[in-house]
């Protein structure tokens, strides 16, 4: 039995598209001795584009009896970031769980997207504060992630 060959073009994947995208300045106070910015600052960029695209998120995401919490981080540092810089702080959704999210990000030059400062992942964990016990994930954040996906 012959089979047939397939001659069509190899179909591209197309680039996620992020779930949010937060614009930050690079501050002077953001520098280290080597005049770029501090490794440690990155978490600290990573934190205000998740606070943005939380505000951002319709519906209630958090309450008295449930909230996220860092549970883990990776980054991957490509390379330093100068000053004055302009960045863009693109959040992708890697994983949606039970009580958690985990966020792939990517740290770039806000008008030369192709020039990559950082990537990798964190993971939200929703609680119960006052437990300390995993909580499900708010509908309203499964929402949004789907929203981006």
């Amino acid at each position: 039995m012959a089979t047939e060959l397939d001659n069509s073009p190899p179909v591209e994947q197309a680039e996620p598209r992020p779930l949010f995208v937060a614009h930050l300045e690079v501050r002077w106070r953001d520098l280290d001795a080597f005049n770029h910015v501090n490794n440690s600052t990155y978490l600290t960029y990573l934190e205000e584009a998740r606070l943005q695209w939380l505000r951002h998120v319709p519906g209630p995401w958090f309450d008295e009896s449930s909230m996220p919490v860092l549970a883990a981080s990776n980054l991957n540092y490509r390379q330093p970031i100068a000053w004055p810089g302009h960045l863009a702080v693109e959040l992708f959704c890697e994983r949606l769980g039970n009580s958690s999210i985990t966020l792939a990000h990517r740290v770039v030059d806000a008008e030369h997207t192709d020039q990559l400062y950082c990537d990798g992942q964190v993971v939200l964990v929703w609680m119960n504060p006052t437990t300390g016990k995993p909580v499900p994930l708010p509908q309203a954040i499964r929402d949004s992630a789907a929203d981006g996906a």
